[in-house]
């Protein structure tokens, strides 16, 4: 991922994490839009750590308090009846559903849940129920009224953010408007129930980065960042804002965007699933063995060979395919350029990778053999009738 996508992809997540519309939802989209690869379910986790700061600075005041009363009603009984001390137990109670659902349907929620259609269909479908809600509730209760039935109530209702598209925001504020809660305090209870949640998703989701993910570490960190400076500005925007309006701005933007997207989707302006090619599934990692040539050669046993290229590559631990000369992951087949430290995808006209940055093929073999010569080039091992066909026998170094 280049800087210039993690800058905008920071700058959307700070936008919208904030407003009922969905972050994910729309990390999503416009990766596809642009053409740009899904950037992955681990750089969406972890960039809403910045906007989740942005709200540790915005309602400081409320969560220092939140901290010290809760802690000091372990040991005073007097203090368990004080609305800091409770809303800590609430924001306790309300993460345990999201995290036990989380950890269950993660595999879902990192592939299947990230099709367009379906972000569109709940980009609609909670739109419309999010106005209706609004509309129609009695809204009368402030943060003050919170029980345990309701903070459970909003931790149900936070679950839905792990669909993209869905929102983290607009579906707990949707929970806490049926419960009764105004706008403002049921958005403000939204924001301290989502903190816990984030942070650990964010730090679970860590280890992802810099592996199969197409987003790397310089990456996500600089998506974080803008994404933490933009949703303080946008956190602080709204708490104004629905003080006085109500969220059907939203409901009519989310219905467009989701009509758009269909619409766009069944034209084939769109790919469903386009951007996740950097993790090719596994049926299609064996169309492309299909494809290419004969695998009875692979399970023979290499001839011993002076070449000094070795057969898996030393960084990873992967074996290097001789027809691609590109380590390939055992378990998901993505090819990784070591040259490039990035993971490509494979052309399927031509057989050649190509450059996730310029977006042209090349010929990893025709690189390495520019600075080493014959002996340099990956595929000669125990295959030399193939690609060094006539270069061997003559002694013409390949590129």
């Amino acid at each position: 991922m280049s800087l210039i996508e993690a800058i905008v992809l920071g700058l959307i997540q700070g936008l919208t994490e904030f407003l009922p519309i969905s972050s994910s939802g729309h990390i999503r989209v416009f990766s596809a839009f642009f053409g740009w690869p899904d950037p992955g379910a681990a750089f969406t986790a972890v960039s809403q750590i910045g906007t989740e700061l942005a709200v540790l600075v915005y309602f400081r005041k409320r969560i220092w308090a939140i901290l010290v009363t809760w802690t000091q009603s372990l040991f005073k009984s007097e203090l368990r009846r004080d609305i800091h001390a409770r809303l800590g137990w609430y924001v306790i109670l309300g993460t345990i559903p999201i995290g036990v659902l989380g950890l269950l349907f993660e595999e879902q929620i990192d592939t299947v849940f990230r099709d367009l259609r379906v972000i569109a269909l709940t980009l609609i479908v909670f739109g419309v129920l999010l106005g209706i809600v609004d509309k129609y509730s009695r809204k009368h209760r402030v943060i003050s009224d919170l029980n345990v039935q309701r903070g459970l109530v909003f931790g149900l209702f936070q679950c839905l953010a792990l669909i993209p598209g869905v929102s983290r925001s607009g579906g707990t504020v949707t929970g806490g408007m049926l419960l009764g809660f105004k706008r403002s305090d049921a958005a403000e209870f939204s924001f301290l129930l989502a903190m816990p949640a984030v942070f650990a998703s964010g730090l679970y989701k860590l280890t992802d980065i810099g592996g199969d993910e197409y987003a790397g570490w310089g990456a996500t960190i600089t998506g974080t960042l803008v994404a933490a400076v933009v949703g303080y500005i946008c956190v602080a925007w709204l708490m104004k804002f629905i003080s006085t309006h109500s969220f059907m701005p939203f409901v009519y933007y989310r219905v467009a965007l989701g009509i758009l997207i269909l619409t766009l989707v069944s034209y084939g302006v769109l790919d469903p699933s386009g951007g996740a090619e950097h993790k090719p599934a596994q049926s299609e990692v064996s169309a492309e063995e299909e494809a290419g040539e004969p695998a009875p050669e692979k399970s023979e046993e290499p001839e011993p060979s002076p070449s000094p290229s070795p057969s898996t590559d030393p960084v990873t631990g992967w074996e290097i395919d001789p027809e691609v000369g590109l380590p390939r992951n055992p378990d998901t087949g993505v090819y990784h350029d070591p040259q490039l430290g990035m993971d490509v995808d494979i052309d399927q006209e031509s057989g050649l990778p190509v450059n996730p940055m310029t977006g042209q093929t090349y010929d990893p073999r025709e690189q390495q053999g520019e600075g080493a010569g014959q002996d340099a080039q990956p595929g000669q091992e125990g295959d030399p009738g193939q690609q060094g066909t006539g270069q061997q026998e003559q002694g013409v170094p390949a590129g």
